[in-house]
């Protein structure tokens, strides 16, 4: 699956999520997320631009690849692929019983709403502050899904600089 989408630094969360209300968005909850990333043996994923890591979430555990972003558009896009499992621990000991080694957690607090088709998250990160990320839809039939993020963000008045680093990439460069 591609995913496309535009993450944005924002001083507070609280005028986003009004407008997003007002503009008859949909609450889809409110989760902390607790993320460890790994780094493999063989290739330093930091080097290549992927991540593998596994999100810990509201009693579900998922591994995660994401793959190396692509150059050709103007937000962070990138394949990824998820997958259940049953046991993030688990998966923790067989990945570092490879060589895979733990290289930092990302903690935060996600509040996501469904609007006009897009999944808008409120992040708050801890040691990082506040971020809006607008992701669009994986459809077949969106033909211009920046354009949707854009829109998006102008009509929830979020501007700025769209941040194309991840939350680990961001995290690591405070250290």
């Amino acid at each position: 699956m591609l995913e496309i989408e535009c993450k944005l630094r924002v001083p507070a969360l609280e005028p986003v999520r009004e407008r997003l209300l007002i503009s008859h968005g949909t609450p889809l909850g409110t989760f902390a997320e607790r993320d460890s990333y790994f780094n493999a043996p063989h290739r330093d994923f930091g080097t290549t631009d992927e991540a593998l890591r596994i999100r810990y979430l509201d009693g579900r555990c998922i591994l995660t690849y994401k793959g190396p972003k692509k150059k050709d558009y103007h937000f962070k896009a990138r394949e990824e692929i998820n997958v259940d499992i049953a046991s993030g621990e688990e998966f923790e000991v067989l990945l570092t019983s490879l060589g895979f080694f733990k290289v930092a957690e990302v903690r935060k607090t996600r509040e996501n709403y469904r609007f006009r088709g897009a999944t808008i998250s409120l992040d708050t990160v801890e040691g990082l502050g506040t971020f809006v990320e607008i992701e669009a839809p994986n459809r077949i039939d969106l033909k211009d899904p920046e354009k949707l993020i854009e829109d998006i963000a102008r009509e929830l008045g979020i501007s700025g600089t769209p941040i194309l680093t991840s939350y680990l990439e961001l995290l690591l460069a405070t250290r």
